[in-house]
């Protein structure tokens, strides 16, 4: 039996992003064994993908809030034995860093394909060109392409079992969640500083949210997150309390309850595509990063971005003018796209 070892460990956005490139691989490799590298957070959202016989996860440094795990940490050659005792025929390396291409190197995997960055050529047995212009979703697909393999379809997808929807029975029960309000997801965080739109925005789109149109608004995210969600909460005034599930509900939780609301609206960060893979509608708040590249795939989402010559920095550095781009989204921008959403809804 063929063994193949795809490496996309963290990031929630660009974990759920290779979806599509799963289901075109399993589409090529009906009988093989293909086993998945990823992070042990973020991990957690595709779980109960159909396209992957098992999943190894990769922890080894906790830098990121989504990335904690029970157990002590394990280091990277503890992984270069285990993948090399699996004897694997051929990775495809979706991150683009070195570590991850010396990683399969030193894990003895004859066919190593990925992309032709951060000096890692070498390393790889099949190395193509990395498009920074074209949508992360489909540079994925270019990995599968240059195998020769066909790429059929492009969508996303998820998966929520039955338990997990029973949970979010319980969970919505419990916190007395109105049955006869709809509900909404707000997203203020994100990864990185850069990207995050000013909190008192957050509060008055909130306000408009809960006292004028009338909806259950709703916080998910880590245990890290539930403070500023709380300040939010208790600094406002409201007349739907919203609720802060930050810390209480999982990834594949929030999912679930991501499916059940009527859109999300937030910084540009992983909330926003794993909504998009449930087929939620999105209003994704865009700065420093490219649009084109990153942007929430569906028909039904609103991309609100600034007309700035600095656009898109990429964060690559410090930015010089004071997140110019997350200031020029007016909250009045963020009404009139949410009038927009619900106009749609309600045809």
């Amino acid at each position: 039996m063929k063994k193949i070892l795809v490496v996309r460990y963290r990031f929630i956005g660009d974990t759920i992003l290779s979806i599509p490139f799963l289901r075109n691989l399993r589409y090529a490799n009906p009988d093989a064994q293909i086993d998945m590298l990823v992070a042990p957070g973020s991990g957690e959202i595709v779980e109960d993908c159909p396209y992957v016989d098992n999943f190894i996860y990769f922890d080894t440094t906790r830098k990121y809030k989504y990335e904690k795990a029970a157990g002590k940490k394990k280091n990277f050659w503890y992984y270069v034995k285990l993948l090399r005792k699996q004897k694997y025929d051929k990775a495809y390396i979706l991150k683009r860093s070195f570590s991850s291409a010396i990683l399969c190197f030193f894990a003895g995997i004859n066919q190593r394909i990925g992309y032709d960055t951060e000096f890692r050529s070498c390393l790889l047995t099949k190395k193509i060109p990395y498009d920074k212009n074209k949508h992360e979703s489909l540079c994925f697909l270019d990995l599968l392409k240059s195998d020769g393999i066909e790429v059929k379809d492009t969508y996303l997808e998820s998966w929520i079992n039955p338990e997990t929807n029973k949970k979010i029975d319980d969970i919505l029960f419990e916190n007395r969640a109105p049955k006869d309000k709809k509900m909404v997801v707000v997203s203020v965080t994100a990864t990185n500083e850069g990207k995050i739109w000013d909190i008192n925005n957050f509060a008055r789109i909130i306000e408009y949210l809960s006292n004028e149109k009338n909806l259950q608004v709703l916080f998910l995210g880590s245990d890290e997150d539930r403070e500023i969600y709380h300040n939010i909460k208790y600094n406002t005034a409201l007349k739907i309390i919203p609720l802060n599930l930050c810390g209480f509900v999982n990834l594949k939780e929030s999912l679930a309850l991501l499916k059940r609301s009527e859109f999300i609206v937030g910084n540009d960060s992983g909330g926003l595509h794993m909504a998009s893979s449930v087929g939620t509608p999105v209003i994704g708040l865009y700065g420093p990063m490219s649009v084109d590249k990153w942007r929430a795939l569906g028909d039904n989402n609103i991309c609100l971005k600034a007309d700035l010559p600095c656009i898109p920095c990429g964060l690559s550095k410090k930015c010089p003018n004071d997140k110019a781009c997350m200031k020029a989204i007016k909250v009045e921008q963020v009404k009139a796209a949410i009038d927009e959403i619900l106009n749609k809804i309600t045809v």
